[in-house]
């Protein structure tokens, strides 16, 4: 009964400090968040001609005609600041959440996968990075020149800013998360769950499910096989890094067969021999004065 006390007084101990340590740890990512709201908050009002709804409302600029975005709502410039300043707080305090984050599972890892949580969390800034900047340089307005070229002499054309960003952050997102594609397909293969054999069947399927995906985010025809084309070579990506995530465990799997079979325990001591045991103790006799060693 004491053993088991004393047990379950450890794990509770144990328990209570992984909590502490994720307390702290969250302590950490709010401050990282804070400053990097901080840094956003003085690009937005200290830099000079520097305006941050103006460079937002870039993709859709060309097509308004000399006019500009509208709003309805008193608030709703400010809300669009506020908006992109948390955007940037939380780009700029990634490295710290993803570091801490690191830091907080890495004592569960082994040596080998904890050489990988490095490039895999790198990878994964990269590709949102890349997937957003895409999505605001090329697919937004490819989309904005489509939506606003189904006119009509019936309607006149007044945009305003909290739909138009609301569209904007929304395809800036969602093709932020596509870009993530290698990156689950490398986590579902360590996991055993897939395997590149099975991903190459399906090349065919991951071309029309690029264009399918493209029809979601945009409707218009060009830009959804220029939203298809990467998907399907991030696709090829995917393939190729699962095939490198497959090796390493095969060769993992392989070498924890061969190489970690446990030695044979020494052999016992041989038993005492019964003629010694049986012969009696030997005494010593003191020497006395005048007798021969």
């Amino acid at each position: 009964m004491a053993r088991r006390r004393a047990a379950s007084g450890m794990a509770e101990m144990a328990f209570l400090d992984h909590l502490e340590e994720l307390r702290q740890r969250l302590f950490k990512c709010a401050a990282a968040f804070a400053f990097g709201a901080i840094i956003a908050f003085l690009l937005f009002t200290q830099v000079p001609h520097f305006d941050v709804i103006e460079f937002l409302s870039r993709p859709i600029t060309p097509y308004l005609h000399g006019q500009k975005l509208i709003y309805l709502h008193p608030g709703d410039a400010f809300q669009i600041v506020l908006d992109a300043g948390f955007a940037l707080s939380f780009i700029i305090a990634s490295p710290v959440i993803l570091y801490q984050l690191w830091g907080f599972v890495s004592p569960a890892m082994y040596s080998h996968e904890k050489k990988l949580v490095v490039p895999v969390l790198g990878g994964i800034v990269v590709l949102f990075v890349a997937g957003v900047a895409m999505a605001f340089t090329l697919i937004l307005p490819m989309t904005i020149k489509f939506l606003v070229g189904v006119e009509s002499d019936a309607l006149q054309p007044m945009i305003a800013a909290s739909e138009y960003f609301g569209f904007a952050i929304y395809m800036c997102l969602a093709f932020g998360a596509a870009f993530e594609l290698p990156i689950v397909i490398m986590a579902l293969t360590a996991l055993g769950l897939t395997n590149p054999k099975f991903l190459a069947r399906y090349r065919r399927y991951a071309a029309v499910g690029g264009l399918i995906i493209g029809t979601f985010i945009t409707p218009d025809p060009t830009a959804m096989f220029a939203i298809a084309i990467p998907m399907y070579g991030l696709f090829e990506l995917s393939i190729v890094l699962s095939r490198m995530v497959y090796r390493w465990r095969e060769g993992k799997s392989s070498r924890n067969d061969s190489g970690t079979v446990d030695p044979p325990p020494p052999p016992p001591p041989p038993p005492p021999s019964p003629q010694l045991e049986a012969l009696p103790p030997v005494r010593e006799v003191p020497l006395r004065l005048g007798d021969s060693p």
